[in-house]
């Protein structure tokens, strides 16, 4: 039951991650985004892999950690674009 738990509370996140992924992309401005919030996600998403895989509990909650990790990073990488965009735009002013 625990299991089923865990993999609905990864499931109610996942979706949150890439509506926040493509609105970030539309914007093209890192204003109002918190690189240490998505590192933090990012941290969280890898303990709970390496709690899984330490405590021997390998199962289909680890397949939600690691879709929700690959969207954060994507997340991260479009941060870094939108704030290369951001200076750009700077220099250009």
């Amino acid at each position: 039951m625990g299991s089923i738990l865990e993999t609905a509370m990864l499931i109610c996140f996942g979706f949150s991650w890439p509506m926040n992924l493509m609105k970030a992309y539309r914007a093209k401005t890192a204003r109002g985004t918190s690189l240490p919030f998505i590192l933090l996600i990012i941290a969280g998403y890898i303990a709970g892999i390496f709690s899984k895989i330490l405590s021997g509990q390998i199962n289909y909650v680890l397949i939600a950690y690691g879709l929700n990790l690959a969207i954060v990073s994507l997340n991260l990488i479009v941060y870094f674009r939108n704030r290369s965009l951001d200076k750009t735009a700077e220099m250009r002013l």
